[in-house]
């Protein structure tokens, strides 16, 4: 048993320390079926700035928590009382950038009114659509600044279009596939009529957003109390079995065993009700090629 903790030990050592430093291997599959699932991963991670490939992000996240699991083992003395905060702990990467994937298309989303008055104001005095847009990479928020950094350089050896085509796909985002739109149909169309179309977004972007907002900040405080209840007891039981007694004596007998395995049960269809129930409701990108589950 000690030999076998060992090379655990040591397994969920080296997958982190190469998830860390990127230097974990490609592992590459035959199968073709598992390609469009990678592709929509691949860019989740990139629009979450994890800077990992799927293979390496999850391979971390095991790493983190078998680490986990072992620790809270040698901690409280039983495998089923760690299994559960071991799982929590292997799922938070998942949830972390999550979270920062939204924060990143929400900036880009606020950012966009201020970048598209930026937009007509330069169109206004006299430039192009394309050197409007390029002046978003220099001197537009920090947001569009990101995403349209290697615009200028597209525009250049593909052109205007397919460079705002390359854009849209990056960011994979129903707000920006609008306003990435409108932005081709204006090329497209060119004449005094852009500066008009322009206008209009503006208006139409900012009420769309305040409706996000409206809709995020009324479920805020539901999501959050609704994690706390499934995750609290287990860190509680995690704290009652840290010390020999009579708690760590009955989660190791077969009655502890049974009561365990019901909870761990109940915790996953609860977790998996909570997020089918707290989901918001995803627009679909009508204009993307693209679709990245949330």
């Amino acid at each position: 048993m000690s030999i076998l903790a060992a090379c655990a030990v040591g397994l969920s050592c080296a997958l982190l320390a190469g998830s860390l430093m990127g230097t974990l291997p490609h592992l590459r599959f035959p199968s073709k079926m598992f390609a469009p699932r990678r592709a929509d991963n691949r860019l989740w991670l990139q629009q979450a700035g994890a800077g990992l490939t799927p293979t390496r992000f999850w391979a971390g996240s095991a790493a983190a928590g078998l680490f986990a699991l072992l620790v809270l083992v040698a901690l409280t003395g039983s495998v089923f009382v760690a299994l559960v905060p071991s799982v929590v702990v292997a799922l938070f990467p998942r949830g972390y950038f999550a979270r920062r994937r939204r924060l990143r298309m929400r900036e880009v989303q606020t950012a966009w009114p201020d970048g598209l008055r930026d937009v007509v104001a330069s169109i206004s005095a006299g430039r192009s659509l394309t050197q409007a847009v390029n002046s978003l990479a220099a001197t537009g928020p920090l947001a569009l600044r990101e995403a349209f950094a290697r615009f200028p350089e597209l525009a250049r050896v593909l052109g205007t279009g397919p460079a705002l085509e390359l854009v849209k796909e990056e960011l994979a985002d129903p707000t920006s596939d609008r306003v990435l739109e409108v932005l081709l149909l204006a090329h497209e169309r060119g004449g005094p009529i852009v500066r008009s179309i322009l206008e209009d977004l503006v208006d139409a972007t900012t009420r769309d957003l305040k409706l996000l907002d409206a809709l995020e900040t009324e479920g805020l405080e539901m999501r959050i109390n609704a994690r706390a209840v499934v995750v609290l007891p287990w860190f509680v039981l995690v704290a009652l079995t840290a010390r020999p007694g009579p708690f760590r004596d009955f989660y190791r007998s077969s009655g502890g065993f049974a009561t365990l395995v019901v909870a761990a049960c109940l915790t996953a269809v609860g977790m998996f009700l909570l997020g089918r129930l707290g989901r918001d409701e995803e627009e679909d990108r009508v204009f993307g090629t693209s679709a990245v589950s949330r």
